[in-house]
């Protein structure tokens, strides 16, 4: 059998190490072996096709981070479904949308989101299962896979549909074509995702750290492409940095992926804290979901070693670039070389030369649309074909991608262009701030006014001199017209578990009475 012929699926290891554990819950220590895994995939796929759910059909899933998670999504996967995992967090009129915008004619969940349940029109979910607790009207799970046999079905590979966070504006789910091929396929996108992770080095006992929640593409691609080549996926319910250090040393973690944020309050732990635990087997870190701060990242290498790279995408996958550890400090805040065809675009649509910031669009990446909504499809390719995921950023002269902010996130002040970006990589780097997001504020002269929202890791420290000392600091560093004007301390910034900040509600505050804003 050739390397192109290996069918890569958890299957392959039920077989052939079926006690060798699958995934392994962060706090509980609850473990589930490949054998568990492939028997209640299997058998959660036959009772979603015993109660109608058939190929190309529609499931959601929305709980916390728990033991069932992965078994479900398996359990689609094999059955040829599109499964969108929802954000918890949602408010329940954004995971209405989701519900009825996607289709879904399942839903699986947990007792810990029953208040947000209780508040949603299932009147077009026809299955209905509570993963963990009881929910009225939901059947059980365990109850659910007691009643199946654990023979598979015939099994096409399936395909995660997941929708953006709403920082920006509401919910859109990013779709891509089922594979239609047989589970494990190795033509099939998810198949060559996986294999993609064993070009990257040798793969042998990885033990895999996903420190995120699961609704998030990354961490459950990545969890789900490590089970693929048989590792162990160590799942964390919430983060915790003192909790993620004891977990790297209990299970000997190998591989991990975090995004900054994650970084910054690992970095903020005392030195005793940090050097209490044994990482030596970290053998490869990968970071992405933004841009890290230099000043993070370097303390992060000179911690941890040249282990830890980088990668620049998004769900839509038009576009990638990667830069390993060694790259990064020769081109120290880069994202990497893109692996497509890389265009900075201007205001007028014409391209841009080296060091000029633009919209990055993207020549190739494979088809996807945002559901249901072809003008947003259309909005993101411009008229030479090209793709952009609403990105700012340039190139340096050799070839190197650089990230200054988000379209969405500009703000115009006086006529000038700011990418707040870079003063909040400044701001996290104070010893006294935990987290900071800037923003533009309504100002009559000029347009907007840089405000910076500010959460301490001492709140009581907050006050008049903490401000004008945190306004000094980036005056030091910064250009004057890119620092904050003024500074509003928060107890906690409105940002999701996996790092990602909900610009559009902290700005809505501010913005609330004016007739326009910019967005």
């Amino acid at each position: 059998m050739t390397e192109t012929d290996i069918r890569l699926t958890p299957t392959a290891h039920a077989h052939a190490r079926p006690d060798t554990p699958a995934i392994v819950m962060g706090a509980s220590g609850e473990t589930v072996t490949y054998a568990q895994l492939e028997e209640r995939s299997v058998r959660f796929a036959r009772a979603l096709r015993a109660r109608g759910i058939m190929p190309g059909d529609h499931i959601a899933i929305l709980m916390e981070n728990n033991r069932p998670f992965l078994e479900i999504c398996w359990a689609a996967q094999r059955s040829g479904l599109y499964y969108t995992a929802i954000n918890r967090h949602f408010k329940p009129g954004e995971v209405q949308h989701v519900l009825d915008d996607c289709g879904a004619t399942a839903l699986i969940t947990s007792d810990t989101v029953r208040d947000t349940v209780d508040r949603l029109d299932l009147g077009k979910i026809l299955v209905r299962v509570c993963a963990s607790g009881h929910i009225p009207e939901f059947e059980r799970y365990d109850e659910v896979l007691a009643r199946e046999t654990s023979e598979p079905i015939d099994e096409s590979e399936g395909r995660e549909m997941l929708y953006s966070g709403g920082t920006t504006g509401f919910p859109k789910g990013v779709s891509k074509p089922l594979p239609r091929t047989e589970f494990g396929d190795p033509s099939s996108p998810p198949v060559q995702i996986a294999k993609g992770l064993v070009m990257s080095g040798p793969q042998s006992n990885v033990v895999y750290l996903s420190p995120a929640p699961l609704y998030h593409s990354s961490p459950l691609v990545f969890s789900m492409s490590w089970q693929r080549l048989g590792g162990t996926v160590v799942v964390m319910e919430s983060f915790d940095p003192r909790r993620c250090l004891e977990l790297v040393e209990k299970h000997r973690v190998t591989h991990a992926q975090f995004v900054p944020t994650m970084f910054v309050r690992m970095l903020k732990l005392p030195d005793s804290e940090r050097s209490r635990y044994d990482l030596s087997t970290l053998r490869s870190v990968i970071h992405a979901s933004a841009p890290c701060p230099i000043p993070v990242k370097r303390q992060m290498l000179e911690w941890w070693g040249p282990i830890i790279d980088e990668y620049y995408s998004g769900t839509e996958d038009i576009g990638t670039s990667v830069i390993t550890a060694a790259e990064w400090l020769a081109h120290p805040g880069s994202v990497g070389r893109p692996m497509q065809e890389c265009h900075i675009v201007g205001e007028d649509g014409e391209e841009l030369p080296d060091g000029e910031v633009g919209s990055i669009y993207f020549a190739g990446g494979r088809p996807f649309e945002y559901h249901n909504d072809p003008e947003k499809t259309a909005s993101v390719t411009n008229d030479k074909g090209w793709r952009t995921l609403g990105d700012m950023g340039y190139r340096d002269g050799d070839g190197y991608l650089y990230l200054t902010d988000r379209v969405a996130f500009m703000i115009i002040s006086g006529g000038v262009n700011i990418y707040p970006q870079e003063t909040e990589n400044l701001l996290v780097t104070h010893p006294a701030v935990a987290d900071a997001a800037v923003i533009g504020v309504p100002d009559d002269e000029m347009g907007e006014a840089v405000k910076a929202v500010v959460q301490l890791l001492d709140p009581s420290s907050a006050g008049p001199h903490l401000a004008a000392e945190l306004i000094s600091f980036c005056r030091a560093e910064l250009a004057s017209y890119k620092c904050p004007r003024s500074i509003d301390f928060v107890g906690e910034l409105p940002r999701d578990p996996n790092g990602k900040l909900y610009k559009r509600r902290l700005r809505d505050d501010y913005w609330a009475g004016h007739e326009t804003r910019v967005i």
